[in-house]
């Protein structure tokens, strides 16, 4: 069991559902500010309405962490560090960070801030949580995609530094951090720059190699995950050691955020406690949950599992709760013209009855829908109460069949309780225990202590206590006084008085020092604060202060020519037509049945996945080798890569936007670095010439664009959960998508789906700005291309280099291709 219990996070996209968080219970609340945060079109706070959030929640005895959960680039560092200070000096108690350059300057330039590594940095494994805690992180937010064995596994290895786990909420069907499809299909919109326009909730076809759809009826959204629930396994998840219980939904309304947030309160209350929950209490808070926005649920990641039980194949919006069938249909006379024409084409309006099997109240929004056409459809309102078992009529616009299936998607009982406590003029009280002294002959005083924390304590004197001249005070008389707090942020818990017999007094003057007792104990609580913000005061966060002098960077580098290849034939070829470096993953360097050592005589290079769970190590880690080049694709990787002496290249998919970032990871081994295809070429060439490591570019191919833990090639229905022996994965197959896009689709030997854009990136032209700029790398990925593609690749590539070296205009840009994100920056 963890040394505390767990803290219940949180979200809130604006001040109302920040209140409503509070007034749930949360220990903590996460929100963004300014543009740096994965939910740049939430609400989001005002400086002042910050400030008075972080004020309150305090008060409360909650926490309030900030979202800068994106990837940093290189201009707006100094923008980025200002916002950490200001919201610090308003009263953030700790930031969650994407980006390494951040986060290195953050522990650099205010070390005494708490920062939190987010769950886009990709780590999930022991080895990278424990790099993250030598840097320097107070807490890791680990990848959704982890079990709970998985997050025991890793709490047992790292037990001093705090796990935070995802517990309710929408799931991202790639690994959060590496994702790149709406930056590619969505014109710029970046994931990684908290713009995600969400393709992957879109309709798409599973195509084979001759254009034939082989989706299976009824699956027409394949990268559409369900909603995370956890409530059944909190028990679980504490053992575990999860120290942060995290609810998804920072662009949800407050009424969502308060449900959800209650019904997980009362649900870790009792599992801390040890209560058994009663069925009917059970099942009324998952029907709470149920009414609030969801996409049905699952917690197959938390029991190791990545099947069809995870996704929402036939829709992406809310699901609701099931409430029951129609039960038949009464069509009326058209009373207007308006509605005899709409009659003409879509039929009578009317009444539906609808027989329930759960309760419905009055104003639930119903969705009425007919399975076995999921997009025909229609909702309207209950306008009473019924009960399970009853019949309940309800006005429709149109005609409705038989069967069609009923659905609450909106309660109008949470938003009724939202906006109960968003009245509140305080959203949750302080509970606290109170000591009065009323001594003849001594000062009137009234002492104040935080239940949760009695090191926060004030108190006050007043009046001197006088024998009483009518009627004396009693204890019962001074509790009731003194316990009332009104308007204050406290509540009594518990009230010990003492006093002298006989004693007079007025209870104006009572009530007088319990306010400023009241009064003191606020000023107890936010004094940290208020002496963190002064010490903030006077800090220098220009630009590049105290980042390694460039001048001291290495010479300049010749070029190089570089491939990925699949195979040893392709290594061969790629080298034939010019390629002077050549890469290979480790699971195509197994398929050849090549050990470390052959690898290394045959000079290629391994590149290692973007994953690296518990489970991958004994295949992935042989391949780091001492002195020995490999390109790594996590924090785990680069760790492993230190700690042997290996010579580590970051992947693209380790994103470097910033020269902080690529000086704090090569003081962590990294000794270059591939950049990332969403910077432009402005950016690449500002952030080139300060890098102070050799810095590669991808300048032809197809770039990846998401990994998942669910095999994509599941929506053929086709499964053989053998993906040594699985057919589809050794076929050429594609999504296509609503913009009449290929994408291509390959699923590895450990049932990790990889997805690569439509459109071969080709950089070719723009050679000698790179080179220029002082990228010496250039990559032609042939991740997709025969033997003879990725040969004719490269030899095209080879002339485009040879020329740009000569002074010469490289050719243009090969048909079909595109500059992806080189001249048009990510959002």
């Amino acid at each position: 069991m963890p040394t505390r219990s767990p803290e219940l996070l949180a979200p809130a996209g604006g001040p109302a559902p920040f209140a409503a968080a509070l007034a749930a219970g949360a220990d903590a609340i996460y929100l963004g500010m300014g543009a740096f945060n994965a939910r740049r079109k939430a609400q989001n706070f005002t400086d002042d309405a910050f400030a008075e959030a972080c004020r309150t929640a305090h008060l409360a005895g909650a926490r309030v962490y900030v979202t800068i959960n994106i990837v940093i680039k290189d201009r707006e560092m100094t923008d980025a560090l200002e916002l950490v200070r200001h919201c610090s000096q308003l009263g953030a108690d700790a930031f969650i960070i994407q980006d390494w350059g951040l986060f290195a300057e953050v522990r650099r330039l205010m070390p005494g801030i708490e920062t939190h590594i987010s769950t886009q940095a990709n780590i999930h494994d022991a080895r990278g949580t424990a790099w993250c805690e030598a840097a320097g992180a107070d807490r890791v937010t680990l990848s959704r995609e982890l079990s709970i064995d998985e997050i025991a596994q890793i709490h047992a290895a790292c037990p001093s530094i705090d796990l935070e786990v995802f517990a309710h909420g929408s799931i991202c069907f790639s690994y959060s951090g590496i994702c790149l499809l709406s930056s590619f299909c969505q014109a710029g919109r970046s994931a990684n720059r908290g713009m995600c326009a969400q393709p992957c909730r879109l309709p798409y076809e599973l195509l084979d190699e001759n254009g034939r759809v082989i989706s299976a009826p009824g699956r027409g959204r394949p990268l559409c995950p369900r909603d995370t629930n956890t409530t059944e396994l909190l028990p679980r998840l504490v053992d575990a050691g999860a120290a942060a219980l995290k609810l998804e939904g920072r662009m949800k309304a407050a009424d969502y955020v308060f449900a959800v947030t209650d019904a997980y309160r009362r649900e870790l209350d009792d599992v801390l406690a040890g209560r058994a929950v009663g069925a009917e209490e059970r099942a009324a808070r998952q029907r709470q949950l149920k009414r609030c926005f969801n996409r049905d649920f699952t917690h197959a990641y938390q029991d190791g599992r990545s099947d069809d039980d995870m996704m929402s194949y036939e829709r992406s919006n809310n699901r609701g709760e099931v409430v029951g069938r129609v039960a038949a249909f009464t069509a009326r006379e058209p009373l207007t013209k308006g509605e005899r024409m709409r009659a003409q084409i879509k039929g009578p309006a009317g009444t539906a009855r609808l027989a329930l099997d759960a309760p419905v109240g009055t104003g639930d929004l119903l969705e009425l829908r007919d399975d076995a056409h999921p997009d025909t459809f229609l909702t309207t309102l209950a306008r009473r109460d019924a009960r399970a078992g009853e019949l309940l009529e309800v006005e429709v616009p149109r005609p409705v069949e038989v069967g069609w299936r009923v659905r609450v998607i909106r309660s109008q009982e949470a938003i009724d309780r939202a906006d109960v406590v968003l009245k509140r003029a305080v959203p949750r009280k302080r509970m606290v225990d109170v000591r009065v002294r009323a001594r003849l002959g001594e000062p009137f005083r009234v002492e104040l202590a935080c239940c949760d924390d009695p090191s926060l304590v004030a108190a006050a004197e007043g009046f001197t206590v006088e024998p009483a001249r009518t009627r004396a005070v009693s204890r019962d008389d001074l509790a009731e006084h003194v316990g009332r707090m009104g308007s204050t942020p406290f509540e009594m818990a518990s009230c010990a008085v003492e006093h002298d017999e006989g004693c007079g007094m007025g209870f104006s003057a009572v009530h007088a020092v319990r306010a400023e007792a009241c009064a003191a104990l606020e000023d107890a609580i936010l004094q940290p604060y208020e002496q963190r913000a002064k010490e903030l005061e006077g800090l220098d966060l220009a630009e590049g202060a105290g980042l390694p002098d460039t001048a001291n960077a290495p010479a300049e580098l010749p070029p190089i020519l570089c491939a990925i290849a699949t195979s040893c034939a392709d290594a061969q070829a790629a080298r034939e037509a010019g390629a002077e470096r050549v890469y290979m993953a480790v699971d195509d360097l197994l398929a050849e049945g090549l050990a470390p050592e052959d690898a290394a005589e045959l000079g290629i290079i391994p590149i290692l996945d973007e994953v690296c769970r518990e489970r991958d190590h004994e295949r992935l880690d042989p391949w780091v080798a001492p002195e020995a080049p490999v390109a790594v694709g996590t924090i785990s990787e680069l760790a492993l890569a230190a700690q042997r002496g290996a010579a580590a290249e970051l992947r693209s998919c380790i994103p470097a936007h910033n020269a902080a970032c690529l000086a704090f990871l090569a003081q962590a081994g990294a000794q270059a670095a591939w950049l990332s295809p969403e910077l432009s070429l402005a950016e690449i060439e500002r952030l080139a010439p300060k890098a102070g490591i050799p810095l590669g570019v991808m300048v032809y191919g197809k770039p990846r664009v998401m990994t998942s833990e669910h095999c994509i090639l599941q929506v053929a229905d086709a499964c053989i959960h053998d993906c040594a022996r699985c057919a589809l994965r050794r076929r050429n197959l594609v999504l296509h998508n609503i913009d009449d896009k290929l994408l291509p689709v390959r699923t590895d030997l450990h049932g990790r789906s990889h997805l690569y854009d439509a459109y071969a990136l080709d950089y070719t032209p723009q050679l000698p700005q790179l080179i220029a700029a002082g990228v010496s790398r250039f990559l032609v990925d042939g991740t997709l291309l025969s033997t003879d593609e990725l040969a004719a690749q490269v030899a095209r590539a080879r002339r485009s280099l040879d020329a740009a070296l000569a002074g010469r205009r490289p050719p243009a840009r090969q048909k079909g291709a595109s500059s992806g994100c080189l001249f048009a920056e990510v959002e």
